[in-house]
């Protein structure tokens, strides 16, 4: 193995007398270097997209969430709450109602999420860092929060007292309305916020105090749709979500982050995966290159791979100095590739020299896993192509 290493080195450093040779060789470390870069820097860019997309439900989103599994509302029990402020991996968790109403402006309706929350809800969600306009509502008063897109669509302000912002909620019951009026309990709101996340959310939620909530869905105090919590500094996710089921039973269901936005990941990284097998596509076209430089190479060094096999050299031997020889240039070519896209990526994520707006950079991440994936790509692909190329070596070829 040494002696195949070191005649490998030689013939790397060495130049052919086959200019050709040497030019397909240069062609195919400029492929491989090129090739690394581009896939690191698409895989750091499409992190830092995939961070920028995450981070507006991340404002949005708790931690975990707990919902039942049957039915839309529970009764949250003392000893639920005992047992939830005990935990060691929960910091603070919060009672919530989500329900779809009405809301009519000046005789424009729209029909979104009502989203009672309690004053631990900013504890537990980033939703009141949002607000552009206004302010987040108090407790125990008629003061709403509304996203951007129903103030659109409803053409509405803040603290717009000559017009009057109501919600019409269907009370419970079963049999035929008779009387659409009495069929809904109403309440005149106060928006005094305007939250901006993202078009899907803006259009969705309008939140209010947890009282005013339950008494228009006529819930009983201890009533809920749903809890949302906090983990603690350093807590143990996995952790955490065993001692909620412990906690709850098999009758809720609970959620983490990425559970809550389960298709908006599966998308995410399915992007990643084919933008990854693209760009692997494409590096392994280029060392078809690498591969025909080593049979070239076999070739040119015809006679002296004759003068090793005459004196005793395995053909196993000769064949592992030109893998070696493929697979080291692979490597090089390979950390090369990666020390030049850590600098382009540095300095877009520092400098932010390519910006989207004149507000917004590009977004990109540098993060180890990224090298470790494309280093690996690279190594493999490399070795994979210079043992293909040495397995023309053979003994019928050196006769």
């Amino acid at each position: 193995m040494n002696f195949s290493l070191y005649i490998a080195k030689r013939y790397l450093r060495s130049s052919s007398k086959n200019n050709a040779i040497n030019i397909i060789t240069g062609i195919a470390s400029f492929g491989i270097i090129v090739g690394a870069m581009a896939l690191f820097v698409v895989l750091s860019v499409f992190s830092g997209l995939k961070d920028f997309s995450l981070s507006f439900s991340n404002d949005f989103d708790p931690d975990i969430k707990i919902v039942p599994r049957y039915g839309k509302s529970f009764y949250v029990l003392d000893e639920h709450r005992e047992r939830l402020k005990k935990a060691k991996d929960i910091a603070f968790y919060s009672s919530v109602i989500e329900e779809k109403v009405l809301f009519v402006y000046k005789s424009k309706e729209q029909v979104a999420l009502i989203k009672g929350v309690d004053n631990q809800y900013n504890l537990v969600n980033h939703v009141q860092r949002t607000i552009y306009q206004g302010q987040w509502l108090s407790p125990e008063t008629p003061q709403v929060v509304v996203g951007n897109g129903i103030m659109q669509k409803l053409s509405m302000g803040l603290f717009d007292l000559s017009n009057t912002f109501e919600i019409y909620v269907p009370k419970p019951g079963k049999g035929a309305i008779n009387n659409p009026e009495s069929a809904f309990n109403k309440s005149s709101l106060i928006p005094i916020g305007i939250y901006a996340i993202s078009e899907e959310l803006d259009s969705k939620y309008v939140f209010a105090d947890l009282k005013l909530t339950q008494q228009l869905l006529e819930f009983r105090p201890d009533q809920i749709t749903g809890i949302e919590i906090k983990l603690a500094a350093g807590a143990n996710e996995n952790r955490a979500l065993q001692n909620l089921n412990a906690i709850f039973g098999s009758n809720y269901i609970i959620k983490n982050r990425a559970q809550l936005n389960d298709s908006l990941h599966k998308m995410l990284n399915t992007e990643n995966t084919a933008i990854y097998l693209i760009f692997t596509l494409v590096i392994i076209l280029t060392l078809f290159t690498l591969a025909g430089a080593i049979i070239m190479m076999i070739l040119d060094k015809k006679d002296n791979l004759k003068t090793l096999f005459n004196i005793g050299t395995p053909i196993k031997d000769i064949q592992k100095i030109f893998l070696l020889q493929g697979s080291l240039l692979t490597l090089f070519g390979g950390l090369i590739g990666l020390f030049l896209g850590t600098i382009i990526v540095l300095i877009q994520q520092y400098f932010k020299v390519i910006m989207i707006t004149e507000s917004l950079p590009y977004p990109v991440i540098f993060n180890l896993q990224n090298i470790v994936v494309v280093f690996l790509t690279i190594v493999i692909l490399g070795f994979i192509a210079s043992l293909i190329a040495s397995s023309r070596v053979s003994k019928k070829l050196l006769d």
